[in-house]
């Protein structure tokens, strides 16, 4: 039963998000409401806030696979890898298979989605509330290694790095670019983003 409760909430939880990002990609965020997405989720309004605190968490969860994901890389990297090699190669794979996180996905919903988040004032926000935590989990991790002040530069340095580089393949994307054309020059983008922070950091 508790296996069948916890797949039923899965589903309500999919449910509403599914229903309000397809609402908001058609007329934009500011302009559904909650008791509207609740309507076409067939839920009540408090029952959606049960699921999603805020209206932008309707939106950014599904980034929330990812919460904490540059903390957990450096934690189990491989023996004998430094915290910026990992990162580095995590994020070199991400680009590989086309991770929406790396902005580097040209799906049309994708696409919709990011030019929603950056374009949408309390979306943006709400995502540099994630970044922010993003940032405190990865200088935690870090710190095993070195100085906490270190550990904190660093790990605001690194997750800027993150949203730049997603941000700068995401609007080539969003001018037409294919994903193919981009990539390469994602590569070299990263390299030297992680090489610059390997020199001026001083650390592996």
């Amino acid at each position: 039963m508790t296996g069948l409760r916890h797949l039923k909430k899965r589903r309500t939880h999919e449910a509403i998000s599914s229903a309000a990002i397809s609402l908001f990609l058609e007329r934009g965020f500011d302009d559904v409401s909650v008791a509207e997405v609740a309507a076409t989720a067939e839920v009540s309004k408090p029952t959606l806030f049960k699921y999603f605190a805020t209206k932008e968490d309707l939106v950014l969860h599904r980034i929330a696979d990812h919460q904490g994901e540059a903390a957990r890389v450096v934690t189990h990297r491989e023996p004998g890898e430094g915290p910026l090699a990992a990162l580095r190669r995590h994020f070199m794979e991400g680009l590989e298979r086309r991770d929406p996180v790396t902005g580097l996905n040209d799906h049309q919903e994708v696409l919709g989605y990011h030019r929603m988040v950056f374009s949408t004032p309390s979306l943006a926000a709400r995502l540099f509330h994630h970044m922010a935590k993003d940032e405190e989990a990865l200088a935690v991790a870090l710190a095993v290694a070195t100085d906490d002040l270190t550990a904190r530069l660093a790990a605001a340095q690194v997750i800027a790095v993150h949203r730049v580089l997603a941000r700068e393949n995401w609007s080539k994307l969003a001018e037409g670019a294919t994903v193919a054309a981009v990539y390469p020059s994602a590569v070299v983008a990263a390299d030297r983003a992680f090489s610059l922070l390997r020199d001026g950091l001083g650390i592996s």
